[in-house]
């Protein structure tokens, strides 16, 4: 499956001049929910990630993603794997679990994100259910965005990512784009300005 090829098709892989939430700017952008827009496109990608999670022996009883990019990824790969599907909302300082649903304790969960950049939304959605007694046995998501090392890639770790080594990340795909610093960035120098596509663009 060419990960990178379905992103293109759907026009998820931006080309330009981006803001990232990190203050930095690239000329690529990942946007998953334009391929999530498609629920044929999102269940193939979630039954490839379901499939490479059972090949490495992962038991899990529920998928938790962190609202709102990760939840329709996360449906679909609860759906994938036949268990339940919750999410976590933001709250300050962290994410907290809402709208009656529980965990139990000891009960085996994979977060899932739609991108995973440095990991940051997916540790905190996991230290909100491990709080309540489950246990975090992976972190999931379609694309990778290179910070982390994925199950089957080839990325070594960043010191930017905040995901536990001792847990692993499952991702169809690593995208490892150019960043700058918005003092460094060639694009601003020829006169461009960098927009910001994402949810809080």
């Amino acid at each position: 499956m060419d990960i990178e090829q379905i992103y293109k098709d759907a026009d998820a892989l931006l080309e330009g001049h981006f803001l990232l939430a990190s203050g930095n700017h690239s000329n690529r952008y990942l946007q998953s929910a334009k391929v999530l827009e498609y629920p044929q496109k999102a269940s193939l990608l979630t039954d490839a990630l379901a499939k490479m999670i059972r090949e490495n022996g992962i038991e899990v009883d529920t998928v938790c993603a962190p609202a709102l990019g990760g939840v329709v990824a996360g449906y679909e790969l609860a759906r994938s794997l036949g268990v339940r599907s919750i999410f976590v909302e933001k709250k300050e300082g962290g994410m907290e679990l809402r709208r009656g649903f529980t965990v139990s304790p000891g009960e085996k969960i994979i977060i899932c994100e739609d991108i995973i950049t440095t990991g940051g939304s997916a540790l905190k959605a996991a230290e909100a259910i491990e709080a309540l007694g489950a246990k975090v046995v992976a972190f999931a998501s379609l694309a990778n965005r290179g910070f982390c090392q994925r199950v089957g890639g080839i990325n070594l770790p960043k010191p930017e990512c905040k995901l536990p080594e001792s847990i692993p990340l499952f991702a169809l795909e690593d995208f490892t784009f150019e960043m700058y610093t918005p003092d460094t960035c060639p694009m601003c120098k020829e006169g461009s300005t960098a927009v910001k596509p994402g949810s809080k663009g």
